[in-house]
This record gives C-alpha cells, sequence and structure tokens, in this order.
C-alpha cells in the first residue's frame, strides 16, 4: 500500500470541529488508514500547525493556548508516523526550487516535496493541491479524492 504525507491543512481541519472541512479531513484520512494506507506526518508539518492553531483567530488562526495546542501535537505524533527529517533534505529541496523556479511562500510546500521525495513518500494529501501541481515525483490526493472505506 500507499503511503501519504498529510498537509498541514489536514490536520489542522481535522482538528477543528467548527472547520466546514472537518469532516471530510477526518474521513479521508480514516479511509486511507482502513484502505491499508499508512498516514505519516513530519516536523515541518507539525511546526506548521503550531503557527496557526496557536495565533489568534481574528488573522485566520484557532486560537488555542499553548497547552491545547502542545497536547495535539503529542496526539498526533503518537497517532501518526513521523518521518525522520534528513540533510539529504536540502540538497533535494534546492533542486526542486531551482527547477521548478519556486518563489516566495510556495519553497515551504517545495520542502514538504522534499521531505517525501527523500522518504520514498509517493503521495501527499492535501485541501490545497495547487499548491503542489509542479511535482512529478508525488501523487497529490484532495480529500474529495479518497475513496469512502467500505465496511465488511
Amino acid at each position: 500500500m500507499s503511503k501519504y504525507l498529510l498537509d498541514t491543512n489536514i490536520l489542522l481541519r481535522a482538528s477543528d470541529r467548527a472547520s466546514p472541512r472537518y469532516s471530510l479531513a477526518v474521513n479521508s484520512v480514516a479511509s486511507l488508514i482502513a484502505q491499508g494506507h499508512e498516514c505519516v506526518i513530519t516536523a515541518q508539518v507539525l511546526i506548521e500547525f503550531w503557527v496557526v492553531a496557536t495565533r489568534p483567530v481574528e488573522v485566520n488562526g484557532l486560537g488555542w493556548s499553548v497547552e491545547q495546542t502542545e497536547k495535539k501535537i503529542n496526539q498526533l505524533i503518537s497517532q501518526f508516523t513521523l518521518i525522520e527529517e534528513t540533510e539529504s533534505i536540502l540538497a533535494q529541496w534546492l533542486e526542486l526550487v531551482t527547477r521548478y523556479q519556486i518563489k516566495g511562500k510556495r519553497t515551504h510546500d517545495a520542502r514538504l516535496m522534499a521531505v517525501a521525495i527523500t522518504s520514498s513518500l509517493t503521495h501527499i494529501l492535501t485541501f490545497n493541491p495547487k499548491d503542489f501541481t509542479l511535482t512529478t515525483e508525488l501523487i497529490v490526493v484532495h480529500p474529495d479524492e479518497v475513496e469512502p472505506a467500505t465496511l465488511e
């Protein structure tokens, strides 16, 4: 089966019951796992999660306390495999941003791609497929594209 890197936006929506995409995020991850796929995370995703979770609601954050955010991050670490980040990521990232002429904020997405590629991951699950459209190395999947798991 395949290994899916969970993008930060998946974890954020699945952690925010008030989000209109909460159920879609939770159900797509649960379906992937039920189908035998492995869902993984990386330190960068957790760092990005912290940024948004602790940012005030008025500026597009969740407004969570440090304690609440730490508890959720520890839960995510226990729930999903945390991919080791190696020094080969930097060379892969530099190659990607140079080849695809990536600038600005998109460099964060290129680093996620580099982590996935160097870790031999094949898929990324994201609500923002356009952030990864340049890559030919990964299969980019929107939660709407995940087949619901069948109950037997």
